[in-house]
């Protein structure tokens, strides 16, 4: 095994864990249920899930996925999605679609629980890459 290969049981560092959960914190999660089951995901970085038998589970789990990915990706040096709710807007884009594109963008955004469409844009343009 690589040196360069981080084990999965080892620690974040103290200052990155701080600032990671400091971030996490204040994401957004969605859930659903599905036959009893709760799942969750992060609005922010959609790529990382979280389950449980309850929404509270299901919402604890998906946090700690959240810090996670987040203390991996400043452990990295890459870029980390600031909270949805962080920001002031003030500038807009406008971008013109058909009827078709409109429709099928919106219920690919509705399935993914986005509440706009400018938010699945917004998530999906912004979201680092793996």
């Amino acid at each position: 095994m690589s040196n360069k290969l981080r084990k999965l049981n080892k620690a974040f560092d103290t200052k990155v864990a701080s600032k990671a959960k400091k971030i996490a914190e204040k994401y957004e999660i969605i859930l659903t249920e599905e036959n009893g089951e709760w799942y969750g995901r992060g609005l922010e970085i959609p790529t990382v899930f979280g389950d449980g038998k309850t929404p509270n589970e299901c919402a604890k789990n998906t946090k700690e996925a959240l810090f996670a990915t987040v203390a991996h990706l400043l452990e990295q040096g890459k870029v980390v999605p600031a909270p949805a709710n962080k920001g002031n807007r003030s500038e807009q884009v406008n971008v013109r679609l058909t009827v078709e594109e409109k429709a099928i963008l919106s219920a690919s955004a509705q399935a993914r629980g986005f509440h706009s469409l400018a938010d699945f844009f917004r998530t999906k343009a912004l979201t680092p890459q793996p």
